[in-house]
């Protein structure tokens, strides 16, 4: 696909390169109203389904005709054009509009003359711009005045790769009249990352979470992920995974979406709708992220498209494969299409680093250290109510070193048959499952410093001696004797299943009324199970030391030796325990249109019954003697000169071992209290009303509508031994509205209002009974069906400036006004009584936690509406520029830029500033791109555990690189690095508010690939 100087006035596709010229003259459906150029020409293209080439100088300021019926596309084009003084011709396999020296005249035959597509080689400075690209068969576009055409061309600029996904992602963005962001493919199968969520990240308002070193999760505008809603080629769609326990969960079981569960491979285009339309489904208050699977009519005929690599990480030291095949093809005439899409990846990825599991004071816990009278260097600042100073003192509760092994495969695979026996029909279905496998042994080597106090019963500890902070506030370092080792080892592995299946179709009942619908079913079961030991060793000595490095503390043992089995005596089953979360989605929607000159109403219902279900069930949970169980650390190299420290070794549990001496016994008693299944049934109706005017030389895009939804909700668990069903129902009215006025050619100013809502987690819903943590006293899982779903009133502005090709300068300002909403409360409080006998009882219970619920306080974690809401307000600023206008190859540069500025009331989850920058160089031989990530840091909790005002998180940099060499037209190879700085991922609790206490700092290593892709 060639590109032009001057500008870029409307590519809907990038699918296929050029657009192949049919045999024969084609009929087609058209409804086009008079209107300038500018857009008419991309409207008549896009429904002709050919390639139009145009000067954007000679468009601007005329005007095209009506064309509404059947007809060849040579009379529809004859007819759109007269009267003005643009003529086509064709030049390889598109049409070019020139100006004619007898404006009334235009093109008489289709087929008179033909340029071959060497004709457009060399072209330069014509003004030219590919004004559409559509997937569709090529009428054959008019062929004339092709010496006029040679003499215009000098030189073209070959958009394709990276450049070419921008600048059909922009002009997604352009046409639209409410606010989106796009990315699409590169080529079939080829999104420019090769994690949906990593691509995400880089549009403006978007930040995303990472795990094991990979993107997970998204936050849109400031807001947490449970507020941004999932669509797979059309309907809502759940994912689920399982997690660490930094994350927050053992199995995700609300309504974020767990984008990692898929592979890049088999999506083409990814739309952000950040502004609210009557016809868009409810329930996403920060937006909708929609993605589109590849369709076989896109790209008529046979294609094939293959591609393997070879992924290396720098951690690791391991080779894992990823590859991924994509085959379509048309049949009768075109009407038939069949497409089957396939994804496989092995990821092996070590996260290893250091941790305290928080800080804390000995008086916050209702400890004080022991009286030993240790040798103190510094001044304890106290104040914090205890008697002796150094209970005010902040230190480590459990000091250890942390490795989490994954080993991760990931299938998928997508299937679509299309059928259009006639321009106006056609019928969809489309099949996607993948499947995400986890293996994950963790090893962490915990020293007990969680109660302070007399050492005994494998708890407590002797100081010796403090280094206290400059500050006053906390223990940079210590030292002592009678510690306990809790190590523990932990044997996880997690399966997520996703399914989907859609059948959508389109009829075109005239030429002014249409109707579409869809039904479709999407589940996702995961699955996870978890064996957990602590191994406890005899006492010992121990010291740490934050002096050299504040995150990574230097740690010794004295005469003690952390690697010999035999000093262990003593190991407990912490956790024996299998968890799953089904999620179930139902979707049927219907929708009517009509079409007048220049207006369309549209109106429509969707039905939705969305299911989750969650269920565990428990093991036997045995003491035992691990020294006969015990191995080595089995990662040679854990931990080598990290932070400028290093991390110690030590010995593991053997789970080889444990299995083959039937030390736990097989098989899980399931827990019915604790399970849960909230339903929701949705049915929304909507009218939309679309127009555009003329103001004076402005155009108007003007779309507004009211949406009603009606929720009815059931939460159901077994409670005593009884089973429990709550209902409860609401409605909702959503209003929208939607204007962007076309200032110039170039300039658009937008803006947008609606009430937006977003339900409450349906984990939140449940009423199964709580979930203690013992070690951190905590009480959660308390649900509360009588929640209400947040209420948003929104409003955005933007300004849009589109020049050069592909140059884009764009800023919006947004504020949503959380009107009504939820709110976590958090309170201290002693465990109600009836809940003792369940927690004596639980084998997860050991009074050595010192958490006995009769004498100490436990935090509970419930769930609230609120009467007032939180505010979000924000400004997104992007700035795309290619530099076509530098001489040779420097023009093949550009870049690629936004920042986003939010501030709220509750900044739970929230970046204040995010920043993103691509540089790239895309030749049609060669190209490369540096792409880098940076985001503030942001609140995870507040109040935090252990005493702590918050629990934050560390925003990294990240730094990607790409860069690919065509080999052939049909052999592609490719280099590709994520993370390649191996930034860290880090935690920390700001104790009384003012310090940067470490909770957790670790890293995955660079991750690179190296592979080929094949196509024909």
């Amino acid at each position: 696909m060639h590109h032009f100087r001057n500008g870029l006035l409307g590519a809907v596709s990038v699918a296929s390169l050029v657009v192949a010229p049919a045999a024969r003259a084609q009929v087609r459906r058209f409804d086009i109203a008079a209107q300038p150029a500018r857009t008419g020409v991309p409207q008549f293209a896009h429904q002709a389904g050919i390639q139009i080439l145009a000067p954007e100088a000679l468009t601007s300021g005329l005007n095209v005709n009506r064309v509404q019926g059947s007809m060849e596309v040579e009379a529809a084009l004859r007819q759109l054009l007269a009267g003005t003084d643009l003529t086509p011709m064709k030049v390889g396999g598109a049409v070019v509009l020139k100006r004619r020296e007898k404006p009334a005249q235009v093109a008489r035959n289709l087929y008179a003359q033909t340029i071959p597509a060497s004709a457009t080689q060399g072209m330069r400075s014509a003004g030219m711009a590919a004004v559409d690209i559509v997937p569709q068969p090529a009428a054959d576009p008019i062929g004339q005045d092709a010496p006029a055409a040679e003499q215009a061309a000098e030189q073209d600029i070959v958009v394709i790769g990276y450049r070419r996904s921008l600048q059909g992602a922009q002009q997604n963005k352009r046409r639209a009249v409410n606010t989106i962001e796009s990315i699409m493919a590169e080529d079939i199968a080829k999104l420019p990352d090769l994690n949906l969520a990593e691509s995400i990240q880089r549009l403006p308002g978007v930040a995303i979470s990472r795990e094991g070193g990979e993107g997970r999760n998204i936050t849109l505008r400031g807001f947490a992920p449970d507020f941004t809603r999932t669509t797979l080629n059309g309907m809502e769609v759940p994912s689920s995974s399982d997690g660490l326990d930094s994350g927050g969960f053992t199995i995700n079981a609300g309504r974020a979406f767990d984008f990692h569960v898929f592979a890049s491979e088999l999506f083409n285009r990814i739309d952000i709708q950040k502004t609210q339309t009557a016809s868009m489904e409810e329930g996403g208050i920060a937006g909708t992220v929609d993605l589109y699977s590849a369709k076989p009519l896109d790209s008529k005929g046979f294609h094939f498209y293959g591609s393997a690599q070879g992924g290396y990480n720098s951690l690791t030291r391991k080779v894992d494969p990823r590859l991924a095949a994509v085959i379509s093809d048309t049949f009768a005439d075109d009407s038939i299409g069949v497409l089957v899409s396939a994804a496989y990846s092995e990821r092996t990825v070590h996260q290893e680093g250091a941790s305290s599991v928080l800080w804390t004071t000995p008086y916050l816990t209702g400890d004080s250290w022991a009286d030993t009278n240790p040798k103190v260097t510094g001044t304890p600042k106290g104040g914090c109510g205890a008697t002796d100073p150094l209970d005010c003192l902040w230190a480590p509760r459990l000091p250890r070193a942390d490795f989490f092994g994954n080993n991760q495969k990931r299938f998928g695979i997508t299937g679509s048959l299309q059928f259009k026996p006639v321009d106006a029909w056609l019928v969809t279905f489309d099949v996607l499952h993948s499947q995400l496998d986890n293996d994950r042994f963790s090893y962490n080597s915990m020293e007990w410093l969680l109660t302070h106090g007399p050492a005994g019963n494998f708890v407590g500890q002797t100081p010796v001696s403090f280094t206290v902070a400059p500050d006053g506030k906390q223990l940079i370092a210590a030292s002592f004797n009678d510690v306990t080792s809790w190590y523990e080892s932990r044997h996880q592995r997690s399966t997520s299943n996703f399914n989907q299946y859609v059948l959508s179709s389109s009829y075109d009942v005239t030429d002014k009324i249409k109707i579409d619908g869809m039904i479709g079913k999407a589940s996702d079961d995961a699955d996870r199970t978890e064996l957990r030991f602590y191994a406890r060793s005899v006492p010992h000595p121990y010291s740490y030391d934050y002096t050299k490095n504040p995150y990574v503390p230097v740690v010794g043992f004295g005469s003690y030796d952390p690697n010999q089995a035999s000093n262990y005596i003593n190991a407990l089953t912490a956790s024996n325990r299998i968890n799953n979360v089904l999620k179930e989605n139902y979707t049927g929607k219907l929708n009517l249109g009509y079409t007048a000159d220049h207006v369309s109403l549209k109106t429509g219902f969707a039905y939705n019954n969305r299911k989750v279900r969650y269920s565990e069930g428990a093991g036997s949970n045995p003491s035992f003697n691990p020294s006969s169980y015990m191995m080595a650390f089995p990662i040679a190299n854990f931990g080598k000169d990290f932070g400028g420290v290093g991390l110690p070794k030590f010995a593991v549990i053997d789970f080889d071992k444990i299995a083959a001496g039937n030390v736990v016994p097989a098989g899980y008693q399931p827990n019915i209290g604790a399970g849960w299944t909230v339903k929701e049934e949705t049915l929304g109706g909507f009218v939309e009303l679309n127009g555009t005017f003329d103001i004076g030389a402005m155009q108007l895009r003007a779309n507004t509508g009211l949406r009603y939804v009606k929720t009815n909700l059931t939460s159901e668990a077994v409670l005593a031994g009884t089973p429990v069903a709550v209902r409860r129902s609401y409605e909702n009215y959503l209003p929208s509205l939607n204007l962007a006025l076309d200032i110039t050619d170039k300039l658009i100013a937008r803006f947008a209002y609606s009430r937006s809502m977003t339900r409450p987690g349906l984990g939140s819903l449940n009423i199964a009974g709580p979930v203690f943590g013992y070690t951190t006293r905590t009480v959660g899982n308390l649900g509360n069906p009588d929640l209400k779903p947040y209420q948003s009133n929104d409003l955005d502005v933007g300004l849009e400036y589109y020049f050069g090709q592909g140059g884009l300068l764009a800023v919006n300002l947004f504020n949503k006004d959380i009107v009504t909403s939820l709110r976590t409360q958090v309170v201290q409080r002693m465990v109600d009584p009836a809940f003792w006998p369940a927690i004596y009882a639980d084998p997860q219970y050991d009074p050595s936690y010192n958490a006995d619920p009769a004498k100490v306080p436990y935090t509970f974690t419930i769930p609230v509406n609120a009467d007032s809401g939180n505010s979000v307000k924000g400004v997104e600023l992007t700035y795309n520029q290619p530099f076509t206008f530098l001489p040779g190859l420097l023009s093949h540069l550009g870049m690629a830029s936004n920042y986003t500025y939010v501030s709220a009331r509750d900044s739970t989850g929230l970046s204040k500033n995010s920043y993103n920058l691509t540089l790239y160089y895309d030749t049609k031989a060669f190209g490369a791109r540096v792409s880098a990530n940076k985001r503030d840091d942001y609140l995870l909790v507040q109040p935090g555990s252990s005493g702590n005002f918050q629990e934050r998180k560390y925003g990294p940099t990240h730094v990607d690189f790409s860069a690919f060499y065509n080999v052939s037209a049909r052999l592609t190879i490719s280099v590709e690095g994520i993370n390649i700085t191996d930034e860290v991922e880090r935690i920390y609790g700001t104790g009384d508010g003012t310090q940067d206490l470490t909770r957790e700092y670790t890293h995955t290593g660079a991750q690179w690939f190296v592979g080929a892709r094949l196509r024909f």
